[in-house]
Parts: C-alpha cells; structure tokens; sequence
C-alpha cells in the first residue's frame, strides 16, 4: 500500500525542560547537530513519502512560522494554537479540517534516532492494518534509547497488540514519538485542551491500539542534557 501523503507535526509545546535554550526560541527550532529538531522530523517525514505536513503553533509562533517558510520540499500548513495551548488530541482536533479522511502520519518534534534496518517510518506505514487498528504507534526497545527516563511505556504482543505499563514496575518497549492512526477517529474526541492518552486506553481496551518495533536508536531530545548526549551520539555515527 502507499503511506499517507500528509502529516501532523506537534510543535507547539513551550519546551520548559529544554531551557535556557527556549527562552528565546520555540523548541522546535532548537538545533541538534546544525539542524532544527523540527526539521529532522520533517526530513524523516519527506522520506517515508509525505508531501504536506500540519504544523501547530504557540510560542515564538512567528519565528517557527518564518523557519518553516523556507522549506521547498513539501507544504506546509500552520494550526495556530497562539490563543492557548491545547495538549496533543486537543491539537489534533484543533487542526482536523487542515487533515483529511487518509490515514496520516503524527510526530512529535523531540525525536532523533539512527536506523540500522529498514526505515522506521516505511515499517511503521508497512505494518498500518485499519481492519485491525485504531492507531498505530512506532516503539524502541527501552534498551535502545537514549535520554528517555521512564521505565518503560508499552508490553507487545506476538499481534501487535499493546498495553500500557499500568502499575507493573517495567514496560520493554518507549513510544518513540510517531504514530500513524484514521484522523476521522479524531472526529468523536471532545474540543479543548487534553492529552491523547487516554484515547489510546480507549482503543487498547478494544484490542485496536496496536505497536511496531523500530530497528535503531532512540533519542529523547527533551532538555539540554540529552540534547547533547544526542550530538554526541549522532557524531559517532550508525
């Protein structure tokens, strides 16, 4: 099957845990090795075959907005989220009649990571089943990341299947900040403000959320710290 052509990129964060380096700047255009995070999940996008990406926006908005400007290689399409923060589903459901009906592509702007086998994103939109899934969601083996704290996100199933850690003290697998779902689930969530969580408790209770294993490494680019152990990672190369 062919990938979805479009994409939500979630950008509109304040980047609290990333300053001093967001006191004047959005998070998104905090550079890792000479490149914008934003555009290392832009890149990765355009290489799985994406052409238009969704972009929200709230602080430093404007100058988000005049990086993006520059970019050729696909559309770009702003959700203005500069009157108030609207958490991940609200601002998917913000931004829904920006989307489409096709399956699409969602990723958040604190991701690098380093393929050994086949591209994430190609095993991610290789493995999207909508007979089978609500949403579909790219995982690491906790051990294959790098400045990712938790203990864990998600057990697997041999299906694909996934339940969430709940109260066991471990899980082996991070959601690693890319998703693929039908944004027209997207149509029954409520507006305002509210993370996606629970909505994929919603869909794991039905035996529809569903995961895939990437084949490489992991960075959680959430604050100055991991921010360098990600330059200094990407610098020793595959």
């Amino acid at each position: 099957m062919s990938g979805p052509t479009t994409a939500m990129v979630l950008a509109a964060g304040l980047g609290t845990r990333m300053r001093p380096l967001t006191d004047e700047r959005p998070k998104a255009l905090v550079e890792v090795a000479g490149k914008a995070l934003i555009d290392h999940v832009l890149d990765r996008l355009v290489e799985a075959g994406v052409t238009r990406a969704v972009v929200n926006v709230h602080a430093f908005a404007d100058d988000l907005e005049a990086h993006l400007a520059q970019r050729r290689d696909l559309e770009i399409v702003i959700s203005d989220e500069r009157a108030a923060l609207l958490e991940t589903a609200g601002g998917m459901k913000k931004a829904r009649p920006l989307i489409g009906d096709a399956p699409i592509l969602v990723a958040n702007i604190d991701s690098v990571w380093i393929e050994w086998g086949e591209p994430a994103l190609q095993r991610l939109i290789r493995a999207w089943d909508p007979e089978r899934m609500d949403d579909l969601l790219l995982l690491v083996p906790v051990a294959d990341s790098l400045g990712f704290e938790g203990r864990g996100d998600f057990f697997r199933a041999a299906n694909g299947r996934i339940a969430h850690r709940g109260g066991a003290p471990r899980a082996p697998y991070a959601f690693m900040g890319v998703h693929m779902l039908d944004p027209r689930l997207i149509d029954r969530w409520p507006a305002g403000p509210h993370g996606i969580f629970p909505h994929w408790m919603a869909y794991a209770e039905r035996g529809r959320l569903h995961g895939v294993v990437m084949d490489g490494v992991w960075m959680h680019v959430g604050d100055p710290a991991a921010r360098a152990a990600a330059e200094a990672r990407l610098a020793e190369g595959a």
